[in-house]
């Protein structure tokens, strides 16, 4: 039990670190003149309340008050604190201690489990959230290993236990350790021993539902925005939840258009930033990556500080060759499927007439795309596409699962052995296929560089001016800034500088400062070492530098 908890800036003081506690040693029951010890356990510090100890509490007057003051300013005791900017501080009888910040601790448990599994060659662990049939964890799964990185699925949460039970037999991202979670999101992630139970995972993947954040969802239940969805509208509070246990190095979210704009998604940027990651965020065309079906999805790619994600260096292949006739079934031209649908044409001339805009979206064999065909495709609605028969107009049928698969470019594995019914389900409410593949691949690149230590490779000139004054080493540093930058100068005698490090090599660090220019820092220059991945601001004056920890947001967490 502890008697108070503080968040602490770490101040600076004639060059040194500097932690003032006043009250802080009030509630430890610290008076002034009385001694004390400093023990260093780990990453913590202690001051131990000791008759015989080495320091002594120091008095401030305050009016007729003298409060206690431990004024802690020392460069070697606080090096265990280097490049932090903010500290956690708790109290108890006697004992004060002084902590990372949790965000801060898990950030390098997360980034150090990643780096040791990389390097040992071992699988990554992969949660998914919201899993449906598992096409996107299994687009995941692909991409990462089109990357060279081996990945499993640790465990995967779905309200529909059939559909966990499907995947586990279909879905080749399975396995025989995969733990299934069938309930409801909201209730499983507030279970403290179900959640306790989780392993820790390096990717986390989320297609939380979309009901309340498409446009069709909010018009069906006359929604104001995504949160007032009664069922799924407060989802992210338990993704959340179980991010935070898990702990891993990389999240992807996919939702519908949208979502990008709803309070959900400004809690998923806000809180993740809290804890440590950088939000990147794209839309999604299935054209732009060779699919029929045109599907956008906004997707949010979220990794820890310290890992270099980039979607602007994901490139599409562009729209494919393919027309509807290249993957339909064969269905021929007399087959019971072919219908006039007169129940829905007579809807669209009532909808027409009414001012309705539901038309129906009837497609030939000839087409290039077909309209986005949801989960509840089975029910035959007016608005869904309609393929047209090949040679009476009057004539229409509903694509079938496999050809609906084809259409998404999934998988048709991962659809077997269930109704038709319950096959469009699986992929109405899963994703376009390929452009997730590519985002996996993506991840798994940044993740495979940035645990070896380096960024993702780019294209990029560099450009050393040669006005510039010459450059020790001045090729290695040139080769090291072609990795991450396409402009490298030379500081300013008197100039500041605000960037993070993105490269290092020995003596010498490569500041990207935006707009994809870059400082080079010399070590020689510089009164202390900047961290690859620090965020700093480098003051120059006379030609030395010198090097501030910038601050971040923090994330409060109450376990020690």
């Amino acid at each position: 039990m502890i008697d108070g908890y503080y968040i602490k800036n770490i101040k600076q003081n004639r060059g040194a670190p500097r932690i003032w506690l006043d009250s802080h040693a009030k509630r430890a029951g610290f008076e002034p003149g009385q001694r004390y010890n400093v023990i260093v356990q780990g990453r913590t510090i202690v001051l131990q309340a000791n008759p015989d100890g080495s320091r002594g509490v120091v008095g401030k007057k305050d009016g007729d008050k003298n409060n206690p003051v431990i004024d802690l300013n020392s460069r070697e005791l606080l090096a265990i604190f280097d490049g932090m900017s903010s500290i956690r501080v708790a109290v108890k009888q006697g004992e004060i201690f002084l902590l990372p910040l949790a965000s801060e601790l898990k950030k390098q448990e997360r980034f150090g489990r990643l780096k040791a599994k990389l390097e040992a060659g071992e699988p990554l662990a992969v949660g998914s959230l919201s899993h449906g049939g598992g096409i996107l964890s299994h687009a995941i799964h692909t991409g990462l290993k089109e990357a060279g990185v081996e990945s499993k699925l640790a465990f995967a949460n779905e309200i529909r236990e059939e559909l966990l039970d499907h995947a586990a037999i279909h879905n080749d991202a399975w396995n025989e350790d995969t733990i299934p979670i069938a309930a409801p999101l909201q209730e499983f992630a507030f279970d403290e021993r179900g959640v306790a139970a989780l392993p820790r995972v390096e990717v986390l993947e989320a297609g939380l539902p979309c009901s309340g954040a498409s446009r069709a969802g909010k018009a069906k239940r006359g929604l104001a925005h995504a949160e007032a969805h009664p069922e799924v509208g407060h989802v992210v509070v338990g993704a959340l939840v179980i991010l935070s246990k898990v702990n891993p190095a990389a999240v992807v979210f996919e939702n519908a258009p949208g979502y990008e704009t709803s309070a959900s998604a400004d809690i998923l940027r806000n809180q993740l930033r809290d804890m440590g990651y950088v939000c990147h965020e794209r839309m999604l065309r299935g054209k732009e990556w060779g699919a029929l079906e045109d599907r956008t999805r906004w997707v949010m790619v979220a990794v820890s500080e310290g890992i270099e994600f980039d979607f602007d260096q994901l490139v599409p292949p562009g729209p494919g060759q393919e027309r509807i006739g290249d993957v339909l079934d064969d269905i021929g031209p007399d087959h019971p499927a072919w219908s006039t649908m007169p129940g829905l044409r007579a809807k669209e001339i009532r909808d027409r007439e009414a001012g309705k805009n539901f038309a129906m979206q009837v497609f030939g064999a000839d087409s290039d795309k077909v309209g986005t065909i949801t989960k509840g495709y089975s029910k035959v609605r007016s608005t869904d596409p309609k393929l047209r028969h090949p040679t009476d107009p009057d004539l229409l049928r509903q694509f079938t699962p496999g050809e609906h698969a084809r259409m998404k470019g999934v998988p048709a594995h991962l659809v077997e052995g269930v109704s038709a019914t319950i096959a469009h389900q699986i992929l109405g409410q899963g994703v376009v296929y390929q452009p997730f593949v590519g985002v996996g691949k993506h991840l798994g690149e940044a993740l495979e560089a940035s645990a070896a230590g380096r960024r993702p490779a780019r294209k990029s000139d560099v450009i050393v001016q040669e006005e510039d004054a010459p450059l020790s080493a001045e090729v290695r540093i040139a080769e090291l800034a072609a990795e991450v930058v396409a402009e490298l100068k030379k500081p300013q005698p008197n100039g500041t500088y605000f960037g993070r490090v993105v490269a290092v090599d020995r003596d010498v660090y490569i500041m990207d400062v935006g707009r994809r220019s870059g400082v080079v820092l010399e070590r020689g220059g510089l009164d202390r070492t900047p961290k690859l991945g620090e965020n700093v601001r480098v003051l120059f004056r006379d030609g030395r530098g010198v090097v501030e920890a910038q601050a971040k947001p923090l994330q409060m967490a109450l376990g020690l």
